[in-house]
């Protein structure tokens, strides 16, 4: 009888604790630009950063197994310029998934180069939302907190103002007390980690965020029923971007959406009537001038 419901609560435990986890994050650290004879230091980087990604809440919701968020922490280690400091470019992204498909989309899509940090094998990762730790794990948690924002934004109108002011909390004491590590400041550059949430936070983009909710549940999510509809959306949802980009020229934020989304808005017109087609392709040549190339297929017959 002991031993039973000791079963019990241990899968109880066990299913508490897959509903827990918002993330299900694969993380890629890749150390060939560093010469260092001890590689498993890197295999071990690679593990922690993936257990402190996964095996933690970020918030207060339920998750259930299949609800995980799907996201990749690619992490480009360029220099090490002593024995346990490492600086690196990693590229952020998080998927989500369309309804009524197996089609999943890129919803969040960030290069940061302003990653400095120390990794010590016998030092375990550890972050608390009060206090500073360290470098890596208050940038790891504030991309934690922007993944969980940008999905829940998504999912529902501004669902992701927790999330947001969480990772503005991890930015405001990284910046006070993170020993001057860039990327959290203003003046540190113009796409770096501040911009990024502060654009999400300005009344100003607040037709972004909305936009994000309408090109996903009322766009995406119903393209495999009605394609007239879900494009008609999203062509609105790009009058709004034209609009915010003539106010905010070269926003963090929006730099950040095209880099994710050029290629699902070509695929999205591309079968469309050619009037869409070429009211696509006016506003994207615009906004996104860096893409130009690809959007051009929207001009053809």
């Amino acid at each position: 009888m002991v031993k039973k419901v000791f079963v019990m609560l241990l899968l109880f435990c066990t299913a508490w604790t897959a509903r827990a986890q918002e993330l299900q994050c694969d993380v890629v650290v890749n150390s060939e630009q560093v010469q260092y004879t001890d590689r498993q230091l890197f295999s071990d980087m690679q593990t922690s950063i993936f257990e402190f990604m996964n095996n933690r809440r970020w918030t207060d919701q339920p998750y259930q197994p299949d609800e995980r968020i799907k996201c990749r922490l690619l992490i480009n280690l360029t220099a090490m310029p002593e024995i346990g400091t490492f600086q690196a470019n990693v590229q952020v992204v998080s998927l989500r998934p369309t309804y009524g498909t197996g089609y999943e989309t890129v919803l969040f899509s960030f290069i940061d180069k302003d990653w400095t940090f120390q990794f010590n094998t016998a030092q375990p990762l550890d972050f608390s939302e009060n206090n500073y730790t360290s470098n890596l794990s208050s940038m790891l948690a504030f991309y934690a907190y922007m993944i969980v924002g940008m999905d829940n934004d998504s999912f529902g109108r501004l669902g992701g103002a927790p999330a947001f002011d969480r990772a503005r909390n991890v930015l405001n004491i990284a910046a006070s007390q993170g020993a001057g590590y860039v990327g959290w400041k203003a003046f540190d550059g113009n796409r770096n980690r501040y911009w990024l949430i502060d654009n999400l936070q300005d009344p100003q983009f607040l037709p972004y965020r909305e936009g994000m909710y309408k090109m996903h549940r009322q766009g995406l999510d119903i393209m495999a029923q009605d394609p007239e509809k879900a494009r008609t959306t999203m062509l609105g949802f790009l009058a709004d971007l034209q609009r915010l980009q003539q106010q905010k020229p070269n926003a963090a934020v929006l730099r950040a959406f095209f880099d994710a989304k050029s290629d699902e808005l070509v695929n999205m017109f591309k079968t469309a009537a050619p009037v869409q087609k070429q009211q696509a392709f006016t506003v994207l040549s615009q906004v996104d001038p860096t893409n130009n190339t690809k959007y051009e297929i929207l001009l053809k017959r």
